[in-house]
């Protein structure tokens, strides 16, 4: 009698139908999968695809709950066109509906017809239609962190006891690589802040413009938050707060715009009290009187030692997500390092205040020799002088010597009025502003530039365009004082100026005659001085200087009045 063929096929488990063997080998496939990603948002359309499959669905979506538990932070979905979604518009958010039910109450639903559940809300314009539903929670440790849902069997089938046992197994492995990524999310966030927050310190101790220090800081923090914008506001002598730097990719006007003194919100920022709005353009007038395109904004104190002394403000567009506790916790420990910085920023500049200070003791000591070596020279030339004036000799000699006490008396009264000009003190006009930067690159120049005025200087330039321009000044004479090794500067400023587009402006135009930019070197400067003037709707470009064979660089500097 022949033995049994080793060939014979193994028999299966009894009770185990086949098509579920095939699809308990497809979920652990699927496991396997869904667990080999750290990035969120590809990890959620993993799930969905899976899910799908293994259900027979068309359609499937995770909504994530949000950290707050109120509503869904993110919502992504499977089957329905790229197309069909842009006209449906904007996702749930996980408020009202059958949605909403599900994070109340996160237990397993089933429906044949979804649309006759009396939790159900209905489906907005371009929906397509669905009857058949099935959600599961995805938790993990008793911790939800959303929920999975199916609709829409294929061959106008229900969905089974298997699909749902097969879903809440996918569902639990969803949790923990939902719970792994965010873990790994969160720690590249830490990452990115903690970086962010070394740039910012690591610009201010380079040598950089100390006054650029608020723009760096709103710079770091748009890019970091994802945010629209990044604004840093300082304190006003009234009370209030003014809005000092402004990073955003479109220009924007609210760069010198106050917040008032008798504003709530005003009042807890400045007690150094955090704030975050859920949307700017209805839960705070006077920041929607600013911008009104603001949703989730966060409005951070830069507080050291007890001090405030700013606001960061990091706003969302309408209709953004918020942003999530972790946010929130890393943006509040990035304004207090920030607030650092603008401490180690202001005290740079009271060196340097004290350098010129220093300075200027000098210049006055040796200004006082220089006096008395030329009062002494012109006294011995006019002692040489014979009594018979009329000798032509004499004539010219006497003259001479006057033309040098002219010249004296002239370089003395320039040297007593810059020294006795107090760094400290506000100036009283944008001529006084400009020739006071002038002087103060004189010294460390060997020589003081030339400077022109073309137009009403100081009743035709503003406040706002008047600080940026002397700090565009700043930043140019710096440039050519560290990089250019010129011997020869010359500075204008037409208030007066057309731009291309017929619009009235000031022009600052910075020309030199030393080495020029070379290539592939640093452009950190000029960016400063273009972003400057983008800001206020103005632009800055560079080309020859007036060195020999156009060698050197002028720079120039714009913007409307």
């Amino acid at each position: 009698m022949p033995s049994a063929s080793s060939s014979a096929p193994e028999p299966r488990s009894p009770g185990l139908p086949v098509d579920l063997a095939e699809r308990v080998e497809q979920l652990l496939e699927a496991m396997r999968s869904v667990g080999s990603g750290l990035e969120l948002h590809s990890t959620l359309n993993r799930i969905c695809e899976t899910a799908a499959s293994l259900a027979d669905a068309r359609y499937a979506a995770i909504g994530v709950i949000a950290e707050d538990g109120r509503g869904l932070a993110d919502f992504v979905f499977h089957g329905v066109a790229e197309a069909t979604a842009r006209r449906i518009g904007r996702l749930p958010d996980g408020h009202r509906g059958l949605l909403g039910a599900l994070i109340r109450d996160p237990e397993p639903v089933r429906l044949t017809d979804l649309t006759e559940d009396p939790r159900s809300c209905g489906f907005p314009a371009h929906h397509p239609p669905m009857r058949g539903f099935l959600g599961v929670p995805i938790r993990v440790r008793g911790e939800s962190f959303g929920n999975l849902y199916l609709a829409e069997k294929r061959g106008d089938e229900q969905f089974s006891d298997y699909d749902l046992g097969i879903l809440q197994v996918l569902a639990t492995e969803a949790g923990i690589a939902i719970g792994n990524a965010r873990l790994y999310e969160a720690a590249q966030q830490r990452e990115r802040w903690i970086d962010g927050s070394v740039a910012v310190t690591t610009a201010l101790l380079s040598g950089g413009d100390t006054d650029d220090a608020p723009q760096s800081v709103a710079e770091q923090a748009r890019r970091l938050s994802g945010s629209a914008a990044g604004l840093v506001l300082l304190p006003t002598g009234e009370g209030g707060l003014e809005i000092a730097a402004v990073a955003s990719e479109q220009p924007s006007s609210a760069l010198g715009a106050v917040l008032p003194a008798d504003s709530p919100i005003v009042a807890e920022l400045l007690d150094g009290q955090a704030v975050f709005l859920a949307d700017a353009a209805t839960d705070s007038p006077t920041i929607a009187g600013l911008a009104p395109d603001f949703g989730p904004t966060m409005l951070l104190p830069l507080r050291s030692d007890g001090r405030v002394l700013g606001v960061l403000v990091t706003p969302r567009a309408r209709g953004e997500r918020a942003f999530s506790e972790t946010e929130r916790t890393l943006a509040v420990q990035f304004a207090s390092q920030a607030a650092l910085a603008l401490v180690m920023a202001e005290a740079q500049r009271d060196r340097e205040r004290l350098a010129v200070y220093e300075e200027r003791d000098r210049i006055a000591r040796d200004l006082h020799d220089l006096v008395a070596r030329r009062l002494f020279a012109t006294a011995t030339q006019l002692e040489s002088a014979p009594d018979a004036s009329a000798v032509p000799e004499v004539c010219e000699g006497v003259g001479n010597a006057v033309g040098e006490l002219d010249v004296t008396i002239h370089e003395i009264r320039s040297s007593v009025f810059a020294l006795r000009q107090d760094t400290a003190q506000p100036p009283s006009g944008l001529r006084t502003r400009v020739l006071r930067e002038v002087g103060a690159a004189a010294v460390p120049l060997g020589f003081r530039p030339s400077h022109r005025f073309v137009g009403p200087v100081d009743t035709a330039v503003g406040d706002v365009t008047g600080e940026n321009l002397v700090a565009a000044l700043r930043e140019a004479l710096s440039n050519a004082l560290r990089h250019a090794g010129a011997s020869r500067i010359e500075v204008v400023v037409d208030a007066a100026a057309s731009l291309p587009d017929g619009r009235r402006g000031v022009r600052l135009t910075v020309a030199d005659d030393g080495v020029g930019i070379p290539e592939g070197g640093r452009r950190s400067g000029l960016s400063n001085l273009a972003r400057r003037a983008q800001s206020l709707g103005g632009g800055s470009w560079y080309g020859p200087g007036i060195g020999e064979h156009g060698g050197g660089t002028t720079v120039v500097w714009q913007t409307p009045l």
